[in-house]
């Protein structure tokens, strides 16, 4: 499987199965997408402000709820093996994206794994294990969490300083040694951690202090 990030401003997501893992996806998606969760009852648990509809859908229904909310991407999180079946078909016979919370290891095509995911916006990273092992993702989620530490900030940073050389007329290459140095610098870094130093000042210094003229 190839690792791509989708973009589900303004689309739905329809979860069937309102359990622990329902709610669980529900949190995932409800800070993008619209997120409709379909139950005859729900965990107590948060759903991230999804829309939980209290119904009990047999397989020949799931069409109906297809049509009522023209999702992006299909969840079936239920304990019904033959109620996810006719998601998975329902979904694969529109054309919609499909996650299946009950299967694990190999995957049809149109398939959708939701990794583990570690944000420091507008950086992200994501941890899969191909379903084999969700304990390793969240380890590894848990390691990479303190790596990304200021990841998002260095990100804002070295945008600005790239936008700024570019309107200094600085050359491409230039401007890559720049970017290279202050995302390189623990001075930076630091700057970034600490709250207290001026990090766009110090990756001037850093810029300042390179062989060359970069003005």
């Amino acid at each position: 499987m190839i690792p791509l990030l989708h973009d589900f401003e303004g689309e739905t997501v329809l979860v069937f199965g309102g359990g622990r893992v329902g709610a669980r996806k529900a949190r995932r998606f409800a800070r993008e997408a619209d997120v409709v969760v379909v139950s005859p009852e729900f965990a107590d648990e948060g759903f991230g402000g999804a829309e939980r509809v209290r119904a009990s859908p047999a397989p020949d229904d799931v069409p109906l709820w297809f049509d009522r909310t023209d999702p992006a991407l299909a969840v079936a999180a239920t304990n019904d093996g033959d109620l996810n079946d006719a998601i998975e078909a329902e979904a694969r016979e529109r054309g919609v994206l499909v996650n299946r919370a009950d299967e694990s290891g190999g995957r049809d095509p149109g398939s959708v794994v939701v990794p583990a995911t570690v944000r420091d916006d507008p950086v992200v990273a994501a941890i899969a294990t191909g379903g084999r092992s969700p304990a390793l993702s969240r380890h590894l989620r848990e390691r990479v969490e303190s790596e990304l530490a200021g990841a998002g900030g260095m990100a804002e940073l070295t945008a600005e300083i790239r936008s700024e050389l570019k309107a200094d007329g600085v050359p491409p290459e230039r401007r890559r040694e720049a970017v290279r140095a202050v995302v390189r610098s623990d001075r930076v870094w630091k700057a970034l951690d600490s709250g207290n130093a001026k990090p766009r000042q110090v990756a001037a210094d850093v810029i300042e202090d390179l062989p060359g003229d970069t003005a």
